[in-house]
């Protein structure tokens, strides 16, 4: 009897189980070093770098001084990405970011225009309160995020591979933002929301980031080796129950779909690009967990970061002080019956 094969690699299984289990002693560096200078923020760190794993960009909401930047930086290093910041300002326009062209003259007097690449030329790209900038300039990052190449004077200059964008927003302070429409919020893989840390990782905080000698992450793999594993993550095996609960979740998130509930509250819904962003994630957490296989339980787990972007409620449940996450969270207590 034949070794089974994978339908879109045709790798067999024990190449895959091999090169999975390969993978989780190079993931399990990677958050020992991680671990080495963020604290008490598991959740985080681990949603951020699923993020990551499944080839996607974040966006991280949360108020200032929740080490949302050092994150980031740190993975950069960790993962051994070229990385650069961006802090989003009114004024910002997308030259800024992208890169324009300038005119050179040689020594004999001729002219010629050259591409100068902005900041956005790098592998793990950190945009700092991108709420901040006008639409104009968001949706030159945001479409740069999705096509992964930036035309300027009708050219179009590819961007590195990988590349990663990972932006942060503050919730509160809303005075002179521009909101991300529902639009560009998709293109978000996952929506992180930072919390603030536990009693015991804030003693650790404030024990260890006070005094001369404070820790540094070392690298753990290199960019060539976090693009193996993205490859191998899109080659794990999925399950039909799995495949089933992401669709059944997916489809009961949106209105006219049988649940009675969510055409009250659920203005609109979810569409593929969710179910896409479960899939891949799914399988990055089973990995990040080692486990070579996702489990229904891992699609739950992952329904409110994959889901609160996606979603709008109706006037009615916002008007009962219903959220996103509460609806969420009955969807999730409902598929778990």
């Amino acid at each position: 009897m034949g070794v089974a094969k994978s339908p879109e690699t045709g790798l067999d299984e024990k190449a895959v189980i091999a090169a999975a289990e390969h993978a989780l002693a190079d993931i399990a560096l990677v958050r020992k070093e991680v671990g080495k200078v963020i604290f008490g923020q598991e959740s985080v760190v681990e949603q951020t770098m699923l993020a990551i794993l499944s080839g996607g960009h974040a966006l991280l909401v949360g108020v200032p001084g929740l080490a949302k930047t050092k994150l980031v930086a740190t993975l950069g290093t960790v993962l051994g990405l070229s990385s650069s910041r961006i802090q989003f300002t009114p004024d910002l326009m997308p030259s800024d970011i992208l890169g324009s062209e300038v005119m050179d003259q040689d020594e004999n007097g001729k002219r010629s225009f050259r591409f100068v690449p902005g900041p956005i030329f790098t592998q793990l790209l950190m945009a700092d309160e991108i709420n901040r900038a006008s639409p104009r300039t968001q949706s030159a990052l945001l479409q740069a995020m999705q096509e992964y190449h930036v035309t300027v004077a009708g050219r179009a200059n590819d961007l590195p591979r990988p590349f990663h964008v990972l932006a942060t927003q503050n919730p509160l302070e809303q005075e002179g933002t521009y909101p991300l429409p529902e639009a560009q919020l998709d293109r978000f893989l996952l929506q992180v929301d930072v919390n603030y840390p536990d009693l015991a990782a804030e003693r650790r905080i404030l024990l260890e980031t006070t005094g001369t000698g404070e820790a540094h992450a070392g690298q753990a793999m290199t960019s060539a080796r976090l693009q193996e594993i993205q490859t191998l993550i899109r080659q794990m095996p999925i399950g039909e129950t799995v495949l089933d609960a992401i669709l059944s979740l997916v489809r009961s998130a949106r209105p006219g779909n049988g649940n009675a509930a969510t055409d009250k509250q659920v203005a609109w819904g979810p569409g593929p690009r969710a179910g896409q962003a479960l899939m891949l994630c799914a399988r990055a957490r089973a990995l990040y967990d080692g486990r070579l296989a996702p489990s229904v339980d891992d699609v739950l787990a992952l329904a409110e970061p994959v889901l609160q972007h996606r979603m709008a409620l109706t006037f009615a449940a916002r008007a009962e002080g219903i959220s996103v996450r509460d609806v969420i969270a009955s969807l999730v207590n409902r598929a778990r019956g």
